[in-house]
């Protein structure tokens, strides 16, 4: 499937004239200024295991960096000590590392946590984020 891209931004979405903010990409350093070294060390891991998925365009924006393929389907925001995020998943789980669940569509929840140590990124949180990936490639609207 084709993807249209914003004739401002150049940013690509899966929809034709999809909402967004024009301008919102900065410099992803600037989410590690004032950061604990090692949430930096984690966000790279955590790039790691998106890369061993399949391509991704990493997106910093003014409050977030998204994880996009044909749609964004994962997201972190950097604390002082941790990342936070969410995965965008086409089922809602109930897990105890998700700290909430919000169910949009039928085929669209957010599973918001928090990653703290490369402990987090366990054989679980991994099956999640293949899922989400498979989610940011929209295969789940070809599933029955």
């Amino acid at each position: 499937m084709n993807m249209w891209t914003c004739p401002d931004c150049n940013r690509t979405f899966a929809n034709r004239n999809q909402s967004h903010f024009c301008g919102s990409i900065i410099e992803l350093d600037t989410h590690f200024a004032r950061r604990d070294p090692r949430v930096r060390s984690l966000f790279d891991r955590f790039v790691e295991h998106v890369r061993s998925l399949g391509p991704v365009e990493i997106l910093p924006e003014k409050t977030r960096i998204a994880f996009h393929v044909r749609m964004s389907f994962a997201v972190l925001s950097p604390r002082t000590h941790s990342l936070v995020g969410h995965f965008v998943l086409a089922r809602r789980v109930e897990h105890p590392m998700f700290t909430r669940v919000e169910t949009f569509s039928k085929r669209n929840h957010l599973h918001a946590f928090r990653i703290e140590d490369e402990s987090d990124f366990d054989a679980e949180f991994l099956s999640f984020l293949a899922e989400a990936y498979a989610v940011g490639e929209q295969k789940h609207l070809s599933d029955p």
